[in-house]
């Protein structure tokens, strides 16, 4: 086994893992794709042909997407964000920054990406898919600086709503590594009405006394 299909094997097991974070995905299908890119460029020992011929004339994003189960569209948005700083890349581990502004965020050079921290550390705000494009647009122009990113980032959400905040180190001993955050969400909802139920029938106990 060569080194490549050695990595593309690992990559294909990690993969498998029930809970796995997108910064993970992330890197695992950037490995996977570049590997395969190197595998299909290199001449078959058969004949010296290029074995870019097993590929079918597909493209390596759309052949890990049909292994995946995933779009070739998702690949590349998977892939897109190992272009972002590590702090950016950890709030979408945590469910902070969407995928999709996310993607939008890639495109920002780093010193723009970290600017964009620090506005997100004072503001205790993250960027929605809106800001997050008008803000891939500003760069592309060269007019994306801090100052640009302080007037954008205050700005009321359409969406926006009050959340309860909670640390996920105080969740950490109650869910596995990398759970997603929706399922995170509903199992404390669960969790909370079952509670309002027992508190109810403990007071109707006592008023049956």
């Amino acid at each position: 086994m060569s080194r490549d299909e050695a990595t593309i094997e690992m990559v294909d097991s990690n993969l498998q893992r029930e809970h796995i974070l997108p910064s993970e995905k992330a890197w695992a299908y950037k490995m996977k794709m570049d590997a395969m890119k190197r595998k299909a460029g290199r001449p078959s020992r058969e004949n010296g042909a290029p074995m870019e011929h097993n590929f079918e004339n597909k493209k390596t994003i759309e052949l890990i997407g049909e292994e995946s189960g995933e779009s070739r569209e998702q690949i590349r948005r998977y892939i897109r964000l190992t272009e972002l700083v590590p702090e950016l890349l950890q709030f979408v581990d945590e469910g902070k920054i969407g995928m999709r502004p996310a993607v939008e965020l890639s495109y920002l050079q780093e010193e723009e990406q970290r600017d964009l921290v620090e506005t997100i550390d004072t503001e205790e705000s993250f960027p929605s898919h809106d800001q997050a494009i008008r803000m891939r647009k500003m760069s592309a122009d060269g007019k994306l600086d801090m100052d640009a990113i302080f007037a954008i980032m205050p700005e009321q959400k359409g969406n926006q709503k009050e959340r309860l905040k909670i640390p996920m180190e105080r969740l950490e001993r109650f869910f596995p590594r990398g759970t997603p955050q929706k399922q995170v969400e509903e199992t404390i909802i669960k969790a909370l009405d079952y509670y309002r139920k027992h508190l109810n029938k403990k007071r109707e106990d006592k008023g049956d006394r």
